[in-house]
């Protein structure tokens, strides 16, 4: 979906969201309730500049208006591939970026990512993945990596990948496996400003992440060796 045809759904009129070149940027009325608004469109590649435009109109929002609602608008190809982007430190921004958004979930501001169009790689983790909660269009696009870029990465033949892929939601692409495994909450259905008023009225106040995954079969021991990581006597120095 277009973002233009996203936000006249979602607010109408009652918005003034722009487009500065791949990055979404603005604020909208949901039931008398201002929200910010943050993101990237045309499958945007996040580089080191798109981060840190993304970042910058994060802290303004923590500056200017304490406590105010952030909606993270996902439509990216991944990070950057670019040499120039490297040697600038894509890393660093793309981490800023992250902490930026938890620096506003822990100044109380409510952050929703929604993936109305592509999410792929480094843009996604460092956006969406962070947020309160991540929801998604039906139509979505969402995978970290392709099988054959894994397969490159993993030294694993790209027939035992696709094979697992079938049965294992960590080894496949596809909105609904992102749902199963709890990276995405909930895919929106029927009208979408009525989605929109239902997510953010039920966010949740601790990461659910982990335990969505393994109720719904997609991660069966995320929750349990995160738990067992914070139980662990730390190591003295």
């Amino acid at each position: 979906m277009a973002w233009q045809a996203l936000v006249q759904a979602l607010f109408g009129a009652q918005h003034d969201i722009t487009a500065t070149g791949d990055l979404l940027h603005g604020s909208a009325d949901l039931d008398g309730e201002t929200l910010a608004v943050v993101g990237t469109t045309h499958h945007a590649p996040v580089g080191f500049a798109l981060a840190l435009a993304q970042a910058r109109r994060v802290l303004d929002t923590i500056e200017q208006h304490p406590g105010r609602a952030i909606l993270l608008l996902v439509d990216t190809q991944g990070q950057q591939l670019r040499r120039r982007d490297e040697l600038l430190g894509i890393n660093r921004a793309m981490a800023h970026l992250g902490l930026c958004i938890d620096l506003a979930r822990r100044r109380g501001h409510r952050v929703l990512g929604l993936v109305y169009d592509q999410a792929l790689s480094g843009g996604f983790i460092t956006s969406g993945l962070i947020a309160d909660a991540c929801d998604a269009l039906p139509g979505a696009e969402i995978r970290v990596m392709r099988i054959p870029a894994m397969a490159r990465v993993t030294k694993l033949p790209e027939a035992l990948l696709t094979s697992l892929s079938a049965t294992n939601p960590v080894f496949a692409p596809g909105v609904d496996n992102y749902v199963a495994m709890g990276g995405v909450r909930r895919l929106w259905q029927g009208d979408l400003r009525v989605a929109l008023r239902a997510a953010f009225a039920d966010l949740p106040a601790t990461d659910r992440r982990a335990a969505d995954g393994r109720a719904r079969g997609g991660r069966l021991l995320a929750e349990r060796v995160a738990q067992q990581v914070l139980d662990a006597e730390p190591v003295a120095p």
